[in-house]
């Protein structure tokens, strides 16, 4: 149990938040310093490891309710947090630099605590935990991503079908548009395909759909009861910030990495060689183990306690945090990701 406390860890992305809104000042980016300043250089010293479970040590994980109530609080922390920044920005009295530091460390809270936690919920098969993904996603003004990623990404990862997979040369910042304009076009798609299947119209209360824009605006006209016209601003600058988190994850998921088109018109079954990996561990507990992401495609119902390493996986050349930093630039990306690629999509192919 001492050892799985670890996970605790993760908590302290959404306290570097509270710090932020209670303090302001230059406080303003702490989750900002923390998540893309502290946690970058301790992962340079502190390293992963490949090492995985043993079958005994994978059944007492599974087993144990820890794990999930680490992920369900997740949910009034971020809505306790949401309140707090919307207050503290609405009331007028910040400098622009300490608004923009408390919208950015918002906007990582979002993407992390939020859109992560919702998407390894997402993934269960009880009502109570994909209500509750889908309820997060909604802060995030993305809850199209609960549709397109399992019915959509899950299929069609790493193919030029799936908006959420880069492609070789792509920048993050093409990517960013293909995808968001991409994945949100392919959840309405991916619905009402499923209504024409089951004999349902597609413009009626059975699609999902048409819930989740209702309740984007019930979520913003709550924000606008409370805060007013400039709260709404802030809660979709936070929320923008948040799935743009997200999609760069996405980037460095699957850059680049093909599966081969067989003789039959069919893709090759997705493999552990289809998904760029991390083993650090820091970056590991911060993001409750996404970046072992090919075992969470080889099984996407694999709780993320027990997800696994696999030698053939592609390895990114640091954790996530920095490699999404090295995204931003997408010159240093491509001379550094480039020649990697080369050799996983030989690999995949």
């Amino acid at each position: 149990m001492l050892r799985d406390a670890k996970y605790l860890i993760a908590y302290l992305l959404p306290t570097a938040t509270y710090v932020a809104v209670l303090w302001q000042g230059i406080w303003s980016f702490s989750t900002l310093i923390l998540a893309f300043g502290i946690l970058p250089l301790l992962e340079q010293f502190l390293g992963g490891s490949p090492v995985n479970l043993t079958a005994e040590e994978e059944t007492e994980k599974n087993a144990s309710p820890f794990f999930d109530v680490l992920l369900y609080l997740n949910l009034p922390i971020l809505y306790g947090l949401l309140w707090l920044y919307l207050d503290v920005v609405t009331d007028g009295g910040l400098a622009i630099w300490e608004t923009a530091g408390l919208a950015l460390s918002m906007g990582i809270t979002v993407g992390s605590i939020g859109i992560n936690v919702a998407h390894e919920l997402g993934h269960r098969q009880s009502l109570h935990e994909t209500l509750m993904a889908k309820v997060m996603l909604t802060a995030a003004l993305y809850t199209h991503f609960n549709i397109e990623h399992n019915r959509g990404h899950h299929r069609w990862v790493a193919t030029d079908e799936d908006p959420s997979s880069a492609r070789p040369g792509e920048s993050l910042y093409h990517f960013w548009f293909r995808s968001v304009t991409g994945t949100y076009l392919k959840a309405w798609h991916l619905e009402n395909d499923r209504l024409r299947q089951i004999g349902k119209p597609v413009l009626s209360i059975h699609n999902e759909m048409i819930w989740f824009q209702i309740a984007h605006l019930a979520y913003l006209a709550l924000v606008w009861w409370a805060f007013g016209w400039a709260g709404v601003g802030f809660a979709v600058l936070a929320a923008v910030l948040g799935f743009l988190l997200l999609e760069t994850v996405n980037y460095i998921e699957h850059y680049g990495l093909r599966r081969k088109r067989m003789a039959n018109g069919f893709y090759e079954t997705v493999s552990p060689r289809h998904s760029w990996n991390s083993d650090h561990e820091l970056g590991r507990i911060f993001l409750y183990e996404l970046t072992r992401h090919s075992d969470h495609h080889y099984k996407a119902t694999r709780k993320y306690q027990v997800l696994r390493h696999f030698d053939e996986s592609p390895q990114l050349p640091h954790g996530y945090p920095a490699t999404m930093l090295l995204a931003l630039v997408p010159p240093l990306w491509f001379s550094v990701m480039d020649k990697r690629t080369e050799v996983g999509t030989a690999t995949a192919a």
